[in-house]
């Protein structure tokens, strides 16, 4: 007895002087009107809430009020979204979303049937239990949900309403054969996107709808559908619920789903509720069967033609009548039964799953020890799992948003939430994991849209939108790419019609043949598309036809281009766009390469040479800038021998293979020496090289025009190391490419040069041992580095565990002329001839 009397005290009150102004029901199958008089009916009053089974609908309409009352006065409220101006008339909202402690004059609730839904009936049944207007309530939804709704709401009107259109069944079909403008309904994720490869495969492609899908997906996918992109529809049963399309015939290919939990047969109402999607307004339409499923049984057919089903017996319910002394007391008090044969108690629901998973959790028990830790805990559960695929992962996160919520701040920390929204920015990736991000990023735009949760709600709220409509964008692209062709759609349309395609070239380079895009200008040259159906030949004929009608102007753009359209790539190639439009050849010298333009049936002969000219020009300016001091010395008035060593280090693109000889040193001026020197040539015994090009952009542009002139590939420079491996290229490659071989490695000129300056300031003061600083300077092993610092006239000695270096001795040689500088052991020529000796 104690049980039963305390949950007695759980019941609701079925007092009928609580009901508030008239209560009717609009009843009847689809395309009768139902919602379009229901909003003509709220818009009547001064104020009005309407309540639709999904965001999506409830969008939908918010718009369509919008665009006639103004947005002031409606406000929109869902889960996720919440867009209230400071005074609304009416509100638009989602079920589960409706404010139902605010006053309105009209109440509607859309879908009443949705009552006996084992998911959300309870939801549905509270509203059809609690929810009125102040003069005025409307209930729409099927005619099955009559005895019911009049033993619950004694003296409710109920108006039914026959159908608008005819609906007929027409057996079964192929997907080949299907008639357009249909939708193919399957009962999983994956059978529908096998359903639509198919459809692109045979039709061209089909729109996708999902119940996974954001609105915003959803209603992209629904636009492609209704603009004629596409004929073809596939779909889950979300199609079933309240969105009106131009579908003319429902095909099933299928009859069984599974509900969440187990595999089941859906029932005739179900059946007629979502082939009443065919036909609309005064337009017959059909339904019938696919992809292998045999016929309908004629019970069932009769029942969709005829719109009568089973009335609804039962309906799931809730108690409303919460304990929130305890989690405990809290679960037991959602578990009580009603006390009406016409309710049935509904199973474990999302949010109470939730709470039974974090009620076990000790740390959120503990905090959770007093009715506003246990409101609070109530209301984090009612975050939804969009994902529905990991209840464990989703009550984990509930438990970490909690403890948040429940520390000393009593806000979601920014840092946190900042992590968990940052991570789900990101539009890559394919359908499935954009799917998935999407699903996580709508559960942060419900908990943005709780203002007592975060410290800067708008913010989170405008962040929130912004990343799902990013990846609802994305998702809608990849969903269209994987399973639209939009060619072959428009020319399967056109198919038979014998007249020729319509096809041009867009300002951005696209082809467009029949309004679809079938490749683009790339360069000077049209690139198809991949993937061409039989009817390949057709449209690639109407493509090159509009290519050839359009690369005249393309050609003046390309000349009109400054000197950042184009870029030269490391092979030596040159691009534009994106694109290759010429290459380098091998001229009559490394810097001064061909220009070799493209193959192309699009060009004529005028045509590629005025680009060759173009580019010509641009490539010498690209030289004289990049290459500026070699440029510079070239255009020099040395004469003897120094003109002869700007002519070789202009032939090796900026350093000479090897020293100069002692003659070649002995017959340089000093006044030549100082013009070599303002010209940027360094020059010692070791090294003739212009430091200036030893920068990355110049090594790159050097070793571009070493390959192209020897038609070799340039080894691996990586710009920050000193040294490389020297494989089998030449003394004089590597000057061309900056570097000094030095047995299997070659060196950069400047690090070689760096080192040669240290080792010269130490010899001065005796042998010395080289500092790391040293050795890092070329980054050679020990071994190597002391083979180096021979060549560069110092001889290794042991010195303990150390090895020193000291200066050569040198060989003093007769001279006629007594002040030569050969003379001197520390002349640069002494260190040369040694060099020299050395090789």
């Amino acid at each position: 007895m104690r049980g039963r009397k305390h949950a007695h005290s759980f019941d609701m009150s079925w007092n009928t002087d609580q009901e508030a102004g008239t209560v009717r029901a609009i009843l009847g199958p689809t395309n009768t009107g139902k919602t379009h008089f229901a909003i003509d009916r709220m818009l009547g009053h001064a104020s009005g809430m309407i309540g639709f089974p999904l965001r999506l609908l409830a969008r939908e309409n918010y718009d369509r009020i919008v665009a006639l009352k103004g947005v002031r006065s409606v406000a929109l409220i869902t889960g996720e979204e919440k867009l209230i101006p400071p005074n609304p008339r009416w509100f638009v909202c989602t079920v589960e979303s409706m404010p139902l402690d605010h006053a309105v004059e009209f109440l509607a609730v859309d879908e009443i049937q949705l009552c006996a839904d084992i998911d959300r009936g309870h939801v549905f049944t509270d509203r059809l239990l609690h929810a009125r207007g102040l003069s005025e309530t409307v209930f729409l939804g099927s005619d099955t949900m009559g005895p019911i709704l009049r033993a619950l709401v004694p003296g409710i009107r109920i108006d039914e309403r026959l159908r608008m259109s005819t609906l007929s069944y027409v057996g079964s079909a192929n997907l080949s054969r299907l008639p357009r403008r249909s939708a193919i309904v399957g009962f999983s994720v994956d059978r529908v996107y096998e359903l639509a490869e198919r459809i692109r495969r045979q039709r061209g492609g089909a729109a996708v709808v999902l119940g996974a899908l954001s609105p915003r997906t959803r209603n992209a996918q629904v636009a492609m559908y209704e603009a004629g992109e596409v004929d073809y529809m596939v779909a889950t049963d979300a199609i079933g619920m309240g969105l009106n399309m131009d579908v003319n015939h429902v095909a099933f290919s299928g009859l069984r789903k599974f509900d969440g939990r187990h595999s089941r047969m859906l029932s005739p109402g179900e059946v007629g509720q979502i082939a009443g999607r065919a036909g609309r307004h005064m337009n017959d339409g059909t339904f019938g069967t696919t992809a292998g499923h045999g016929p309908l049984p004629p019970e069932l057919v009769e029942s969709v033609e005829a719109h009568r089903f089973d009335p609804v017996k039962k309906i799931f319910w809730r108690s409303r009548e919460l304990d929130f002394r305890s989690p405990k007391l809290l679960l037991r008090s959602l578990g009580h039964g009603p006390r009406r044969p016409e309710l049935s108690r509904a199973r474990e629901a999302e949010d109470q799953a939730a709470l039974a998973a974090l009620a076990k959790d000790e740390t959120v028990a503990a905090r959770a020890s007093n009715p506003g830790a246990v409101r609070l805990l109530w209301d984090v559960c009612q975050i939804p799992d969009f994902r529905k695929i990991m209840p464990d992962h989703h009550a984990a996160f509930l438990s970490q948003v909690y403890l948040h919520l429940t520390n000393t701040s009593a806000r979601l920390p920014e840092d946190w939430v900042g992590e968990q929204v940052d991570r789900l920015d990101n539009v890559s990736g394919d359908i499935d994991a954009l799917t998935g991000r999407l699903a996580d990023i709508r559960i942060w735009t419900y908990i943005s849209h709780r203002s007592d949760w975060l410290g800067d709600p708008t913010h989170w709220q405008g962040l929130a939108g912004a990343i799902e409509d990013r990846l609802s964008d994305a998702l809608h692209d990849r969903l269209t790419l994987r399973f639209v062709d939009r060619r072959a759609a428009s020319i399967d349309r056109k198919k038979g019609a014998g007249t020729q395609l319509l096809s041009a070239v867009t300002a951005n380079g696209d082809v467009i043949v029949e309004g679809q895009s079938v490749g683009r200008m790339e360069g000077v040259e049209f690139v198809a598309l991949e993937n061409f159906g039989p009817e390949r030949r057709t449209v690639l004929a109407a493509a090159r036809r509009a290519a050839a009608e359009s690369i005249g102007i393309r050609v003046k753009d390309l000349l009109g281009q400054p000197d950042t359209a184009f870029i030269l790539t490391d092979s030596g190639k040159i691009l534009w766009e994106g694109a290759p439009i010429a290459r380098l050849g091998a001229g009559e010298a490394p810097i001064s390469p061909e220009i070799r333009i493209v193959r192309s049936d699009l060009l004529d002969n005028s045509m590629k040479e005025q680009i060759r000219s173009h580019l010509a020009a641009w490539f010498g300016r690209r030289i004289d800038d990049v290459l500026k001091p070699l440029v510079d010395a070239r255009q020099s008035t040395m004469q003897g021998v120094a003109r002869g060593v700007v002519f070789r280090l202009h032939e090796h693109l900026g350093a000479l293979p090897g020293p100069l000889e002692s003659s070649e040193w002995q017959s340089l001026e000093k006044r030549d020496r100082a013009r070599l020197s303002k010209l940027g040539i360094r020059m010692t015994p070791a090294l003739v090289y212009f430091p200036g090009l030893q920068s990355t952009p110049a090594r790159t542009l050097r070793r571009i025009l070493w390959s192209v002139y020897t038609g070799r590939k340039p080894p691996m420079d990586h710009p920050t190391k000193p040294t490389c491996a020297a494989g089998r290229l030449s003394q004089k490659d590597w000057a061309c490419l900056g570097f000094r071989r030095f047995g299997g490695k070659a060196v950069r000129l400047e690090c070689l040069d760096k080192l040669s300056r240290s080792a010269f300031k130490k010899s001065r003061q005796g042998a010395f041992v080289p500092t790391p600083q040293m050795l890092s300077m070329v980054g050679l092993g020990a071994t190597e580095f002391e083979q180096l610092m021979g060549t560069l006239g110092y001889a290794a000695q042991k010195a303990g565990e150390q090895t020193e270096f000291r200066a050569k001795q040198q060989k003093r040689k007769q001279r006629r002329h007594p002040k030569s500088n050969l003379s001197n052991p520390d002349s640069p020529f002494a260190s040369l001839r040694d060099l020299a000796s050395a090789k």
